[in-house]
């Protein structure tokens, strides 16, 4: 695996925060410049946002102070529909997967069909 600072082009240096149940790791540095004192090593280089638990979410987007890991209410804990294995749903956005909605209504506007006449 390539350290960080090779692949998201800055050198950073902090003290570990936590890691998550897929192997990300978390980091904190307070001499950094202001909203960049937080960042996440992800375990695998091609990475996917989506990977991010919603807890560390929370924390590394600063809608909270304290981590999960010493949080109970942002702590993740399984719950009795989930899969015992730890997996993400990946992100589909601009990909053939992508959700797409569709109507069934009958649309209330209707292109212009131009009828030509025959001339004379």
């Amino acid at each position: 695996m390539l350290p960080p600072t090779q692949y998201i082009g800055d050198t950073k240096a902090g003290a570990l925060i936590g890691t998550d149940r897929f192997g990300n790791k978390y980091f904190e540095n307070h001499e950094e410049l202001p909203l960049r004192t937080r960042w996440v090593d992800f375990k695998v280089h091609d990475f996917d946002p989506a990977q991010i638990e919603p807890g560390w979410h929370a924390w590394i987007s600063y809608s909270v102070d304290k981590p999960p890991t010493q949080d109970p209410l942002l702590a993740y804990t399984r719950k009795p529909w989930e899969d015992t294995d730890a997996k993400t749903i990946p992100n589909y956005t601009l990909t053939r997967g992508a959700y797409k909605p569709y109507s069934t209504v009958k649309s209330k506007i209707t292109t212009w069909e131009p009828i030509a006449v025959e001339r004379k």
